[in-house]
């Protein structure tokens, strides 16, 4: 019988405004990157009203993450210094790999109803230099599995022996949209000591077997390490992201859109911002 995982924090986040004025909810940041190492931040978007939205995330730089992009709902336009572009809707996924530096721009598109996620992910000390690079994962490419009560759908990772659309070349992150009907118990095994935890969508559940551990929509659920986790549905049933990643254990200096292991490599980040030599990588279009 394996260690089942216990849920060390339940977070519900909290409203901000970012880019030229998009307002979502942040659910992790830096207070907590020990907790949830190689995860950095998650930001939560859910409205139907275009003016929280449409300003977008102009242009902007970032350099020693990932940074995730997952939509349920909308259209998000995306262009980068790479020559890059593209257009993400309902199911698709951005995968960008900012490494040495990248400038993109992020632009929501009005639509009914714009319901998504964006994950940072930390880069090892030894690939915050890596060249960037952009994945383009649609909403087709994605596996889905269907069980007994359960549906998931891989984004990056490997479930049951069925790889992702998305393979991470620098850290092997599991990215897994489940939805799991009323009453339906589901267990997913992992490696012990791996960061895990989840962002509800929709509906709630129970995370114990005495039924005491509970938690709902919009909310993150970090558990402690274990090789086994499990979840007891709700009467509404429940949709929730599950992220897990073994942790870098390295320093993290965090400046803004840039993520390096030193306030040295910070200054000199922004150092080359300043003399225009911030771009390692040009763009491959021309």
């Amino acid at each position: 019988m394996g260690l089942l995982r216990f849920v060390r924090r339940i977070i519900t986040g909290r409203n901000t405004v970012d880019g030229a004025g998009v307002r979502l909810v942040r659910l992790i940041g830096q207070n907590d990157v020990n907790d949830f190492d190689p995860f950095l931040m998650l930001d939560a978007f859910d409205s139907k009203n275009p003016h929280d939205y449409v300003r977008g995330f102009p242009s902007h730089l970032h350099r020693g993450i990932e940074t995730i992009t997952y939509l349920i709902s909308g259209e998000i336009e995306h262009r980068d210094s790479l020559g890059n572009r593209g257009l993400i809707s309902g199911g698709d996924c951005q995968w960008m790999t900012a490494g040495s530096g990248i400038i993109h721009e992020e632009m929501p598109k009005e639509t009914d109803w714009l319901f998504g996620v964006q994950l940072w992910l930390n880069l090892p000390a030894k690939d915050k230099m890596a060249s960037p690079s952009y994945g383009d994962i649609k909403s087709e490419d994605v596996p889905v599995i269907s069980e007994q009560d359960a549906t998931i759908r891989i984004i990056s990772g490997n479930y049951k022996g069925t790889r992702g659309a998305f393979h991470g070349e620098y850290v092997d992150a599991i990215f897994l949209d489940v939805s799991l009907n009323p009453q339906a118990e589901w267990t997913f095994f992992s490696e012990r000591d791996s960061t895990l935890f989840l962002y509800i969508l929709q509906g709630g559940g129970c995370f114990d077997h005495e039924g005491e551990e509970s938690a709902f929509e919009k909310q993150v659920v970090l558990f402690g390490e274990g090789n086994e986790l499990f979840v007891k549905v709700g009467n509404e049933g429940i949709r929730f992201l599950l992220f897990m990643a073994n942790p870098l254990n390295e320093p993290v200096a965090w400046g803004g859109p840039i993520v390096m292991n030193t306030e040295e490599e910070l200054t000199l980040a922004f150092t080359e911002l300043k003399n225009n030599t911030f771009i390692k990588t040009e763009r491959t279009d021309e």
